[in-house]
């Protein structure tokens, strides 16, 4: 699910660009009435492949740029309180990644370290749960485009952005990434993520206020059970930022935990699932998107999904979909390609 703020704006773009809105949202089960309520929740899997279908549809591949472009920190409703009222960047992600769930179950933003291996460089990265719905294109440039713009009106030029990474191809021509950004943009990459300057973390936000941001939180805690107190979800998180760097046994994302691998076994035994199957989910999530958003050679795909093999991607790929990763890339083209 999803609030239905994120399609703000989406109504009268659709319409600017000829299309019929209503139809757009019948086809995909979305009423028009909860649009006028951004509280409301809608499916995601609906909301992704409908931006995407209109950005196809009305030959408008930058469609979730443009919609970005209409967004602000707003749509984030009760926790945009929160964050505003926060004295740092560092603050203002604390507070995001611990009550994002609120705004959808499905994203997720977190503070980590350059994947670049810059000791100056922090990586702002924004992901989405591929088990809620697959990946979409156009929903991701949507909310990175977002975290964009919140970053800079939060922080300003002081954040220092250097570079903005996605995981697809380009979509739209660069040029139109570059205007949007201002800033270099790699593609094909492990995740989505804005690399900034680490000394940008701590500048003082002008309108930071403790007690309304103590306020903010306590209600937002009182209100909202957070899911990524699961335990599996812990795991299915940690192996989702790891997998391309580090072996994916239970002991490293037990020592990422900080807990005893015997425990960790337990805990998901308690929450009915097993490390093993976690491990097949998040492996079956990335291999998707890797085969059928990027060109990536399969070697490479094999690596970045925690196989030491490319036959064992083969051999994975096909329990999982029933054909071949050269098959399953022709299935569903990658986009822009």
């Amino acid at each position: 699910m999803i609030r239905a703020a994120s399609l703000r704006g989406f109504a009268p773009l659709v319409t600017e660009l000829g299309g019929n809105v209503d139809a757009l949202l019948e086809r995909f089960g979305i009423r028009r009435e909860v649009l006028l309520d951004e509280d409301g929740l809608i499916s995601i899997t609906a909301h992704d492949r409908m931006l995407d279908a209109a950005a196809d549809e009305l030959e408008c591949c930058d469609l979730g740029l443009r919609l970005a472009e209409g967004q602000d920190l707003g749509i984030l409703g009760q926790l945009a309180v929160a964050i505003e009222a926060s004295p740092t960047a560092v603050d203002a992600l604390e507070c995001a990644s611990r009550f994002m769930f609120v705004h959808s179950p499905a994203l997720s933003i977190s503070l980590g370290a350059d994947p670049w291996g810059d000791p100056d460089v922090v990586a702002l990265t924004y992901r989405k749960d591929l088990r809620e719905s697959p990946y979409s294109p156009q929903a991701m440039e949507l909310g990175i485009g977002v975290f964009h713009r919140v970053a800079t009106n939060l922080i300003g030029n002081a954040a220092g952005l250097r570079t903005v990474e996605l995981p697809h191809q380009p979509i739209s021509p660069v040029s139109r990434y570059l205007d949007f950004f201002a800033a270099d943009v790699k593609f094909g990459r492990p995740a989505a993520a804005l690399r900034v300057e680490a000394r940008a973390l701590d500048e003082h936000f002008a309108s930071a206020n403790d007690s309304i941001r103590r306020i903010a939180m306590d209600h937002l805690a009182a209100q909202y059970a957070d899911p990524s107190r699961l335990v599996s979800a812990q795991v299915r998180g940690a192996l989702a930022g790891s997998l391309h760097t580090t072996a994916p046994a239970i002991a490293n994302v037990a020592r990422l935990l900080a807990i005893h691998p015997r425990t960790l076994q337990r805990q998901l035994a308690a929450e009915g699932t097993t490390f093993e199957q976690v491990l097949d989910d998040v492996r079956r999530s990335a291999a998707r998107r890797f085969i059928t958003t990027t060109e990536l050679p399969l070697g490479q795909v094999s690596a970045m999904v925690g196989f030491a093999e490319q036959s064992a991607l083969s051999h994975a790929v096909r329990r999982w979909f029933g054909m071949s990763p050269r098959e399953l890339r022709r299935a569903e083209p990658v986009v822009g390609a």
